[in-house]
């Protein structure tokens, strides 16, 4: 049996390649697990009180709205990946999905994931430059430096 393999997922290009990396870098015996974290939306699509204005509660729904069709857009993309997977040799039975709600930050759950018994983390770069990744940083960066113990591969 090969090496467990945690895909840090969304519905980007950038995810995309790193499940083509996967695809064409890895022999098909490893266990794929495609892991994506959503936004924690609950606390606003659910907010509801009588002193609520018409405004606040068309940009609430017009918001919730957007999320909804976001987590549309990752379990279409997870599909697709999940295919690339299975054309390139990867075993139904090895390829995990795992979407999880949002607890403590993208990034630090994508490593508090990893750390539970994976050999490596793959993820995609979004390409930021230079300054806005200094100054924003970045998931992949986050994980990057903050991951023990678990080796961490970017695909550009």
């Amino acid at each position: 049996m090969g090496k467990r393999i945690l895909v840090a997922f969304d519905d980007s290009d950038n995810s995309m390649r790193a499940v083509e990396f996967i695809a064409q870098s890895f022999t098909p015996d490893h266990e794929i697990t495609l892991y994506s974290v959503l936004p924690d939306t609950a606390a606003i699509c659910e907010m509801y009180s009588p002193e609520l204005t018409p405004y606040f509660l068309s940009q609430r729904d017009a918001f919730c709205s957007i999320e909804d069709k976001k987590k549309d857009l990752v379990e279409g993309a997870i599909k697709r990946a999940e295919e690339l997977l299975l054309k390139a040799g990867f075993e139904e039975k090895d390829i995990t999905v795992k979407v999880e709600t949002q607890k403590k930050g993208i990034a630090r759950d994508i490593v508090n994931e990893a750390s539970s018994d994976y050999d490596a983390v793959v993820l995609g770069r979004r390409g930021l430059s230079g300054i806005k990744e200094f100054l924003l940083g970045s998931i992949s960066q986050k994980v990057l430096h903050t991951a023990k113990n678990v080796s961490v591969l970017l695909v550009d």
